[in-house]
């Protein structure tokens, strides 16, 4: 299979990525997902909302997968509730096809990155998500 350019820088970061790093980038893909997905309800293309959604409901399973919950304790807990309450918005955004949840998804894995940026390196530049979905 032969990857593009973008695929292949994506996979040599992912592959040099610390933890803190790859957690960052979970979100970014999701924060870039979930824009994608309000931009394809305001534009009614339902099939691109959808894989969209879908995409931002399977980096959300990955983040709540990756907890640990023996070490993570209390704070694990809350991650993984706010994981499930995330989904159930997405979820009755897409079938509703009403934008406020979506908005609100949005905000939260916005502040859930910038709480992760404060774990990682300060001398590395962080880039911000972008509307178009990275995963």
């Amino acid at each position: 299979m032969h990857l593009s350019i973008r695929d292949t820088y994506l996979e040599n970061e992912v592959l040099s990525a610390d933890p803190v790093r790859l957690v960052q980038m979970l979100y970014r893909g999701a924060i870039a997902n979930v824009q994608a997905a309000r931009a394809h309800l305001a534009s009614g293309d339902i099939r691109a909302r959808a894989n969209a959604v879908n995409k931002t409901c399977d980096i959300l399973a990955e983040l709540a997968l990756s907890l640990d919950h023996q070490k993570g304790g209390d704070i694990s807990r809350q991650l993984a509730e706010l994981y499930a309450y995330m989904l159930r918005r997405l979820n009755h955004g897409h079938t509703t096809q009403t934008d406020a949840p979506f908005a609100e998804c949005e905000s939260l894995l916005t502040d859930l990155l910038d709480a992760w940026q404060h774990c990682g390196s300060p001398s590395v530049p962080q880039p911000q998500p972008a509307a178009t979905a990275m995963y």
